[in-house]
């Protein structure tokens, strides 16, 4: 059983079952594999989180950087445009990855667990605002990009794809100013 198997066993729990379910028990037994198993990889359940988290940033900094790589050229707010596409494709996405990340953020209650996503978030809204046409905008943009993804996180029935496509191109509109 590799780590990234016993990760998506974790999320599942988490997600179809919340945070008060996932014990070590259920994320072995959601995996089909001992709790020896599983306490090879991860030794206790705060382990298991940071490795959660760890991997939903990781995954959120490769959308951003290969929604950057097609910016190539100097676009104006590339960067902020990139952050826009990689929210709006969590939200719409064939996962619907905003669960998983809900999930894993509520079980890195614990401040010691939260600190790599809040570094992570210091670091996607900390840029250099001279990249973008017009800092005041960026910052806004990602600001309602940021709450509209905690908004579905609550009512994911809150706005269908045309909704959510709509707001999103109005978002990109902002930056052309």
């Amino acid at each position: 059983m590799t780590k990234e198997a016993l990760l998506d066993a974790a999320e599942a729990v988490l997600s179809e079952q919340g945070t008060q379910a996932l014990t070590l028990t259920a994320v072995a037994d959601r995996a089909g594999v001992s709790k020896g198993g599983l306490l090879y990889h991860f030794p206790t359940k705060d382990a298991l989180v940071r490795a959660m988290v760890a991997r939903v940033i990781e995954e959120f900094d490769d959308l951003i950087a290969a929604y950057v790589d097609t910016y190539a050229g100097g676009v104006p707010s590339a960067y902020t445009r990139a952050y826009v596409e990689a929210t709006f494709e969590i939200l719409t996405g064939e996962a619907r990855a905003y669960r998983r990340w809900s999930a894993i953020t509520a079980a890195a209650a614990d401040p010691e667990q939260a600190e790599p996503l809040n570094e992570a978030m210091r670091r996607w809204h900390g840029r250099d605002p001279g990249e973008d046409r017009d800092p005041g905008a960026a910052l806004v943009v990602r600001l309602a990009a940021e709450g509209l993804w905690e908004v579905v996180s609550h009512d994911p029935e809150l706005y269908d794809a045309a909704q959510l496509e709509a707001l999103k191109r109005r978002l990109l509109d902002l930056l052309e100013r």
